[in-house]
């Protein structure tokens, strides 16, 4: 199903080596900006006053993102055969996720111009979006089904590491220097991947490319076993995560944390881990099969939100809230892992990146709604009785997917 960079086995290494850091800088640079607009921008907002409503409408820009299997068809559809089909793309969307952040640098109060961070958060998640449609084609040509397990650990650990950075970082850059210094860090960084992507030679795109349109959108499901896979098994897997995550920073600000230590903890301490966890991973779907990890990911993500629970009664202790966010952040990477794999299985050569992107797209969908209603059911029924429906979930797609994997999955 891949495309070999070349046939020399001394070449072959070094083309090895440079897909997988070509898939590394991708993802990297993708989530610094959706690692801060996720995890930072909520509590800078939440420190500034921002309501939990407000912030549960912020959650819903991310809505972009499962919405961009619509435009997904286009990505495999048009590109240059010049200067090779997706890196076509990708050159002119890193450019647009650097310029969308330093378009951010005016509002050094965000809480008090939410219109127009809301509306620049909007456009980076669109770029962001595209970006990733292109990004998760390239990995499905260029990955063998053998070194899926370990592209998607890196996929994942890259994530997780952006997280760190935009989600970690930036806020501490914030607390202690300013607005504009975290956004400029983050532009900076984000154009890091661009000289991976100019350098990258993309291999000849050789199959034929079926034209746009939705029965050929929607064409993936007709594989046996796909749609019990995407409506049923990962909505319930990813419901669940994103629930429980979803009053983290939040509740860390009602507990008192000061913003430094929510980007020290939540956002690099805490995802530290998952990037280690999200590679071991990786190593694990190959050598115990796509059933087994998913499994361990649903019950080290049950365990994990059960760590959560002293934050949700408003006992933040650092040590134990530490440990609990350690624990459950690399438990969503090694789930996220599995789940990408599995994806990737279904989506085929001749449209790589509208299958993945489909695949993955109502679970987001659902997701980010799931987080925005969250944050507001939390006003009614507290983050406990947030945290008792995460669980609830996590526990039933775990069951399912199980079984959905016995019938039809791999190894």
């Amino acid at each position: 199903m891949a495309t070999a960079l070349t046939t020399d086995p001394h070449a072959a290494d070094t083309a090895g080596a440079q897909r997988f850091r070509l898939i590394t800088a991708l993802y990297f640079t993708q989530y610094l900006g959706v690692g801060f607009l996720t995890i930072g921008l909520v509590a800078i907002l939440r420190d500034g006053g921002t309501s939990l409503a407000t912030l549960g409408m912020l959650q819903t820009i991310g809505l972009i993102w499962p919405l961009k299997f619509l435009w997904s068809p286009l990505v495999d559809r048009f590109g240059s055969r010049r200067f090779g089909h997706y890196r076509s793309w990708l050159v002119p969307l890193q450019l647009g996720l650097v310029v969308t952040l330093l378009a951010l640098t005016p509002f050094a109060t965000p809480s008090d111009h939410l219109g127009p961070v809301m509306a620049i958060c909007a456009l980076f998640v669109f770029f962001s979006a595209t970006q990733d449609i292109a990004a998760d084609a390239l990995a499905v040509r260029l990955l063998s089904d053998g070194d899926r397990g370990l592209g998607n650990g890196i996929q994942v650990g890259g994530n997780y590491l952006g997280s760190v950075v935009g989600g970690g970082l930036a806020v501490v850059v914030y607390d202690r220097f300013g607005w504009v210094p975290a956004m400029v860090m983050l532009a900076l960084l984000t154009a890091t991947a661009l000289g991976v992507v100019i350098a990258f030679r993309e291999p000849e795109r050789v199959v034929q490319v079926r034209r746009p349109g939705l029965r050929e959108l929607l064409s993936v499901f007709g594989q046996p076993g796909c749609r019990s896979w995407v409506l049923v098994v990962v909505p319930l897997y990813y419901i669940g995560a994103a629930v429980g995550y979803a009053i983290v920073s939040p509740a860390l600000v009602d507990a008192g944390w000061s913003l430094t230590k929510i980007g020290i903890v939540s956002g690099a301490i805490a995802s530290a881990p998952a990037v280690l966890a999200a590679l071991g991973a990786g190593a694990l779907v190959r050598r115990w099969g796509r059933p087994r990890v998913l499994v361990l990911g649903g019950a080290l993500l049950v365990i994990a939100t059960l760590g959560l629970v002293p934050l949700a009664l408003g006992e933040a202790a650092t040590v134990w809230t530490t440990i609990a966010l350690c624990a459950f952040m690399a438990a969503y990477a090694v789930a996220n892992v599995v789940v990408y794999t599995i994806n990737m299985d279904f989506a085929r050569p001749d449209s790589a990146g509208t299958d993945f992107t489909t695949l993955t797209s109502f679970a987001l969908a659902v997701s980010f709604v799931a987080a925005a209603i969250a944050l507001t059911a939390a006003v009614y029924v507290g983050y406990i009785g947030v945290l008792v429906g995460s669980i609830v979930l996590i526990a039933v797609g775990t069951v399912l997917g199980l079984r959905h994997q016995r019938r039809h999955g791999h190894a």
